[in-house]
C-alpha cells in the first residue's frame, strides 16, 4: 500500500493490531474503526492460508493488511504475499545473515529470490506485468526482534538492505532473559531502548506490539512508530467481561 509506506516514511505514528480470528468480519469491522494497519497472526493463531486470503479480502481499502508468517521460510512468504498481503513480519530474527534471507524470499529476482506465479497479489494474472514490475518496491518486510541475541546484533541487522521496519517483542524478548511477560523488568527495558536508539539512529521505523491501549500511547510518545495495540479475541473477552459485571454489579445493587 503506497499511501502507508509514505505516511511511514514522514515519520507519521501508524496505530494497528492483531487479527487471531479467521473471520472475515473481524477484519471487516476492526479495519473500519480507524486502525492503519492489521497484524495478522499465523504464528500463533491457528489461521489457514484461506482464512489470510479472507482477511486480506475483507479489510477496508485504507487499511493496510500485513501477515506474521509462522517462521522466517521462503515458502511460507512466498505463499502470504502471494495472496496479496502488503507485506509480512519475520518473527523472531536474531542475526543479519536470518534478515537477509527473509528479505530475499519477499523479493522477486534480481533482487531476491521469490519465485512468479498466477496469484491474487497479480490479480490471478490479469495484473501479471503490473505487479512484478512493482512489487520489489511496494512490498513491506518487517522484522521482528524478539531475542537478546537480536539485540546484541542489531546494528548488524540494520545494516541488511530492504528491511522497512523493525518490530520489538517485548514478551518473547523477556522470556530470553529468563523473566517471561517482565516486561518492565530494567534489563528487558534497556534491551528495548538500545534497539529503539539503535533505529532512530539508522532512520529506521520501529514499532512495538502493547497489549492496553494506554501503554501504545506511552510507547508513541517514546518515539515508536508502528504500534500494534491489543489482540481481536482480547477485545471480545474483555468487553464482554465487563458486560457481565456490570449487569451483574446491578442486580446485587437492586437486591439491596
Amino acid at each position: 500500500m503506497k499511501l502507508f509506506k509514505e505516511r511511514m516514511k514522514a515519520g507519521n505514528p501508524l496505530v494497528g493490531t492483531i487479527v487471531s480470528m479467521g473471520l472475515p468480519m473481524v477484519s471487516e469491522m476492526i479495519s473500519r474503526c480507524g486502525f492503519d494497519w492489521l497484524w495478522i497472526d499465523m504464528e500463533h493463531a491457528p489461521l489457514s492460508l484461506n482464512e489470510v486470503q479472507g482477511l486480506l479480502q475483507s479489510k477496508a481499502e485504507s487499511c493496510a493488511g500485513f501477515v506474521r508468517v509462522p517462521f522466517n521460510d521462503e515458502v511460507w512468504i512466498k505463499r502470504v504475499l502471494d495472496l496479496g498481503a502488503d507485506g509480512i513480519i519475520v518473527p523472531q530474527v536474531k542475526t543479519a545473515s536470518e534478515a537477509s534471507r527473509a528479505v530475499a524470499a519477499a523479493k522477486y529476482p534480481p533482487v531476491g529470490i521469490r519465485s512468479v506465479g498466477l496469484s491474487r497479489a497479480n490479480s490471478f494474472g490479469m495484473n501479471f506485468a503490473g505487479y512484478g514490475d512493482t512489487a520489489n518496491q511496494d512490498t513491506l518486510v518487517f522484522l521482528q526482534v524478539e531475542h537478546k541475541e537480536a539485540v546484541d546484533n542489531i546494528d548488524a541487522i540494520l545494516g541488511v538492505p530492504g528491511i522497512d521496519a523493525i518490530i520489538i517483542g517485548p514478551y518473547d524478548l523477556s522470556g530470553s532473559f529468563g523473566k517471561l511477560g517482565q516486561i518492565q523488568d530494567p534489563e528487558v527495558q534497556a534491551a528495548m531502548s538500545t534497539v529503539l536508539s539503535a533505529c532512530k539512529k539508522q532512520a529506521v521505523p520501529v514499532g512495538i506490539f502493547t497489549m492496553l491501549p494506554e501503554q501504545g500511547r506511552e510507547c508513541v510518545e517514546r518515539g515508536y512508530q508502528l504500534v500494534a495495540t491489543g489482540v481481536d479475541s482480547h477485545f471480545l473477552w474483555t468487553a464482554a467481561k465487563k458486560a457481565v459485571q456490570i449487569v451483574a454489579d446491578s442486580a446485587v445493587a437492586a437486591k439491596v
